[in-house]
C-alpha cells in the first residue's frame, strides 16, 4: 500500500513540477524552439532534431534508455 502512495505522490510532484516550469518559461523572453525525438526499433534509436544541438540530447537519451533497458532485461539473469 505504502508504495501505490509513493507512486501517486511522485505523480502529483510530476504535476506541480510541469506546471511550475511552464509558468516560469511564460515569464521569460520568447525563444527559439528546438525540438528533438528518437525511435527505438529493438535496439537501434533512430535520432531527429530540428538542430546538431537537440539531435545531440536525443542521441544520449536513446543510448542511456537503450542501456538501462537492456540492464533491466538482463537483471534477473545475474541472480
Amino acid at each position: 500500500m505504502e508504495i501505490v502512495v509513493l507512486g501517486l505522490l511522485l505523480i502529483f510532484l510530476g504535476f506541480i513540477l510541469i506546471i511550475l516550469a511552464t509558468l516560469r518559461v511564460a515569464k521569460e523572453e520568447a525563444r527559439r524552439a528546438e525540438a528533438g525525438g528518437v525511435i527505438i526499433v529493438g535496439p537501434v534509436p533512430i535520432v531527429f532534431g530540428t538542430s546538431q544541438r537537440a539531435a545531440a540530447i536525443t542521441m544520449v537519451l536513446a543510448v542511456v534508455l537503450t542501456l538501462l533497458a537492456l540492464l533491466l532485461f538482463l537483471l534477473p539473469l545475474w541472480r
